[in-house]
């Protein structure tokens, strides 16, 4: 469960140095503001900006019966980022499938990949499309 987590705390750790040195040399109001933007990064780079995932199998269920894409994404991802961003209140009427959480997840991203763990991986209909352009993606809405 750490995995997801460790890029966010990277970026904590490194803000609270910088943040650290800048307020030992006296500017408190800069270290603040860089402490600030550490944690900004921090909380894009998190799973909390992503919907609630679900597992790889439920997803696929709740897909056959509802029609709504697969998404198969992993924190950190700048692809999945740039898909959750565009697709805005939208991105709730996906399934997420975070492969980070959910070892059948990866191992069907892998399946359709050759084997790589290639993401955002998105499930239309059954077909896969790797890092699909996100007004297409919400097109199939």
């Amino acid at each position: 469960m750490m995995r997801p987590w460790l890029l966010p705390l990277l970026f904590i750790g490194c803000g609270s140095l910088v943040a650290v040195v800048r307020s030992v040399d006296g500017s408190v109001g800069p270290a603040v503001a860089m402490w600030l933007v550490f944690a900004l990064l921090a909380v894009v780079h998190s799973p909390l900006v992503f919907p609630r995932p679900v597992g790889a199998v439920e997803a696929r269920e709740l897909s056959t019966v509802d029609g709504r894409p697969v998404v198969y994404w992993r924190a950190g991802c700048r692809y999945c980022l740039r898909l959750r961003f565009r697709l805005g209140r939208d991105a709730r009427r996906l399934h997420w499938v975070d492969i980070w959480r959910d070892p059948a997840g990866a191992a069907a991203v892998r399946a359709v990949n050759g084997g790589a763990e290639t993401v955002p991986t998105v499930v239309v209909a059954g077909r896969p499309y790797v890092n699909p352009d996100p007004r297409w993606v919400r097109a199939q809405l």
